[in-house]
């Protein structure tokens, strides 16, 4: 399991399909107060109390069979002390290796319960107060009081819960590479999430002396559900692409993993737009697979442009896609600029294209900093702040 899932702000578990526990990130064995060696290979009846295993054999199993997934089902977990957690259990199957798999990622539910059975005695408490208001003057003040209390509690719930928030986006900003820059080429790249967390991704490799790998993909939606899964793709392009493979076999890989995570499941289902470039500054190629995302541009230094438009579909979106790799040869370097549509669409359609043109003498560092002043000073911005942005800017020398 890597780091980002293991420390993730939410309980994993993953089951064989008669319930043996195959794996359990960090943050659950924390919260039940076991070690791993303690739960691995026994059965999720371990932390279960007594009336939740037979809820789980009656409703859980059959329904996870039936309909491949199970969303907000309320559980009781019970941790080593024998303490009752209560939790909300979202669950996926999925195949590996011709095995069925349980996916499940458990959100606690103990402080929020709390929170609202008091505000729901505090209510109940002031109606009553208001009914009887001649009898019972102070029991109402009382009640208003504890009402409020109870609301100041959850107002400090809901900021612990936006600093977990923050610490997931920060965990989420540390996985993007940082720039390269050497005798060869220069990287530079801008990210920035609409909200805590975001959909885009992106990464730049050095694989050997001559070859360079740089990807960047956009996952439909925002927020937690969106994040997640770009983590899960991070984790697995970085691996793709740090041991050489080609283009077509890191989109294919990628587009696999998304049928993996959500099988049949339409309700469910994401899709993602990915570009993947490998740069050979030796034989001066650039190869690359445009899945569904923005044509990126390659400006040679003579000033002709190419688009590297999209060939296929998003990954994800169908099983059985090809990806085929296309290639441009450049003998005198250029500039390549890579984006996501969080960019492209604050501006018209030749925005870029002229953009890229029009600065083609400007240093890669003064080229960012004035798209980044062009993004934030958009007539559109006000309007689609809600999308996240993402552009890569590479110079070939």
């Amino acid at each position: 399991m890597d780091q980002i899932l293991n420390h993730a702000p939410c309980g994993f578990l993953s089951l064989s399909e008669d319930g043996i526990v195959k794996d359990v990130n960090q943050t659950l064995l924390t919260q039940l107060n076991y070690q791993a060696d303690e739960l691995l290979g026994q059965h999720l009846n371990t932390i279960l109390t007594g009336p939740t295993r037979l809820f789980t054999q009656l409703y859980f199993f059959p329904l996870l069979k039936l309909e491949g997934h199970v969303e907000e089902m309320y559980l009781s977990f019970q941790s080593s002390s024998l303490t009752e957690i209560p939790v909300l259990i979202n669950a996926n199957q999925r195949v590996e290796n011709s095995m069925n798999f349980i996916d499940c990622v458990i959100i606690p539910m103990q402080k929020r319960d709390m929170y609202e059975n008091e505000l729901l005695v505090a209510k109940k408490e002031a109606e009553k107060a208001l009914e009887e208001k001649h009898k019972a003057h102070a029991e109402l003040e009382t009640a208003l009081a504890n009402l409020q209390t109870k609301q100041e509690e959850l107002l400090k719930h809901k900021i612990a819960t936006m600093k977990e928030l923050e610490l997931a986006r920060t965990i989420q900003e540390t996985s993007l590479t940082d720039p390269i820059s050497n005798e060869q080429l220069k990287i530079d790249a801008y990210y920035k999430a609409s909200s805590e967390l975001s959909g885009d991704i992106y990464g730049c490799y050095q694989l050997d002396e001559y070859r360079y790998g740089i990807i960047i993909l956009d996952v439909m939606g925002h927020g937690l559900s969106s994040s997640l899964i770009t983590m899960s793709l991070q984790s697995l392009f970085q691996r793709l692409i740090s041991k050489g493979d080609t283009a077509d076999v890191v989109m294919k890989e990628l587009d696999n993993h998304l049928h993996n995570l959500f099988g049949n499941n339409e309700d469910t289902r994401h899709y993602c737009t990915a570009i993947y470039l490998m740069i050979d500054t030796k034989k001066q190629v650039i190869s690359y697979v445009n899945a569904g995302h923005p044509p990126a541009i390659w400006q040679a230094n003579d000033g002709s442009q190419t688009q590297l438009r999209s060939t296929t579909l998003p990954i994800g979106s169908f099983e059985g896609l090809t990806f085929k790799v296309n290639t441009i040869n450049y003998s005198n370097g250029g500039r390549l600029f890579l984006y996501t549509d969080g960019v492209s669409e604050l501006f018209g359609p030749s925005f870029l294209t002229n953009f890229v043109l029009e600065n083609k003498n400007l240093s890669l560092t003064r080229c960012k900093e004035k798209m980044v002043y062009s993004l934030n000073n958009s007539s559109e911005f006000n309007y689609r702040k809600n999308d996240d942005q993402c552009f890569i800017l590479v110079d070939i020398k």
